[in-house]
């Protein structure tokens, strides 16, 4: 094989890797575009030179030679909690398997203007698509407003466009985590609710209240959280200083831990007085005390999901996936028994 000119001299372009390889410049574009019908033995060649190498694409080259940026930009409306963030490395993950870069933006606020000037900034970038993490009914609504240039794919809402979700389906993981306390023996459950302008806390609460009325079980008004460890201490103060219930399906996990605290503070155990189910399967709910009963989610999935929706409308490929919901998985651990006899 042809050796490469000396590294001290000039990096490799895509024409040298076109050379070394034996094939045409727009046969490595195409390979680096992933497009179809190459010929196997073709592309694992031209892969081959580019492993042997260590070649990376200069992105400005490439976006000049396609009239393709390959970036996509991600508008995440807050980072701050473990399910947003999670999805965003998702998303990150999924785009860079796909060939794409992401840039991303962070709101300061959730109003039309700031999520104008965003989309703004990134048709400035040239980014080819755009997926929103925007789980707030405020930002999502003011997302309605505004005027979308590109492809866009919102998590957690419907696409206006195609009606494709990119989501998990909240309302059947907090349909498991009420069943399971069911199952258990357990008719007298409570709710700590997310807050009430995001979607995913909204989608719980419903499942929740759902399964309680299909099993014609006495419903009790949630109560209001903000996702923090800290509301679910304060909470779990007032509600287990005399409490009427057996249960508690808290909506995400950091809010159980302060309920786990509440009720360890008050002499209250978990799970022979008390049984406590979370949501998300934060890594350290695992090492809760006692570890924790939760509903997982599989933030890959959502990434790549939310990718292929998005891709589906740059490349025109229809490969979008199905509109049915993937469901989050239980995962049963030991804040979670049969009530105590009376």
């Amino acid at each position: 094989m042809e050796e490469p000119p000396p590294a001290d001299r000039r990096a490799l372009s895509i024409r040298d890797i076109a050379r070394l390889a034996g094939v045409s410049r727009q046969t490595v574009s195409r390979v680096l575009n992933g497009e179809r019908y190459i010929k196997p033995s073709t592309e694992a060649q031209v892969r081959k030179v580019i492993d042997e190498h260590s070649w990376r694409p200069n992105s400005a080259a490439r976006a000049l030679a396609t009239a393709r940026s390959r970036t996509i930009g991600l508008l995440v409306s807050t980072r701050s909690h473990y399910g947003p963030f999670s999805a965003a490395a998702a998303i990150d993950e999924a785009a860079r398997n796909r060939g794409y870069a992401i840039v991303t933006a962070t709101l300061a606020r959730e109003d039309d203007e700031s999520i104008e000037a965003a989309l703004d900034a990134f048709v400035a970038q040239g980014v080819e698509g755009v997926v929103v993490i925007a789980p707030q009914q405020r930002a999502h609504e003011a997302l309605q407003r505004v005027t979308v240039r590109m492809p866009l794919v919102s998590l957690h809402w419907e696409s206006a466009d195609d009606g494709h979700v990119a989501a998990l389906d909240q309302m059947a993981g907090a349909r498991l985590a009420t069943r399971h306390l069911i199952e258990l023996g357990h008719t007298r459950i409570r709710h700590l609710a997310g807050p009430q302008d995001w979607k995913e806390a909204e989608d719980r609460m419903n499942g929740f209240l759902a399964e309680l009325s299909d099993h014609d079980l006495p419903i009790t008004a949630p109560i209001l959280g903000d996702w923090t460890a800290d509301l679910g201490y304060e909470v779990g103060l007032k509600i287990l200083q005399h409490p009427d219930f057996s249960a508690v399906f808290a909506s995400n996990d950091q809010m159980a831990l302060g309920l786990i605290h509440a009720a360890a503070d008050l002499g209250i155990s978990v799970p022979e007085q008390l049984s406590i189910v979370g949501f998300d399967d934060i890594p350290e709910a695992r090492h809760y005390s006692p570890p924790l009963t939760t509903v997982r989610q599989d933030f890959d999935s959502l990434g790549t999901r939310a990718i292929t929706v998005l891709l589906a409308q740059i490349e025109g490929t229809g490969d979008s996936p199905a509109d049915e919901l993937p469901v989050p998985e239980l995962v049963i651990r030991s804040s979670t028994a049969p009530p105590r006899a009376p």
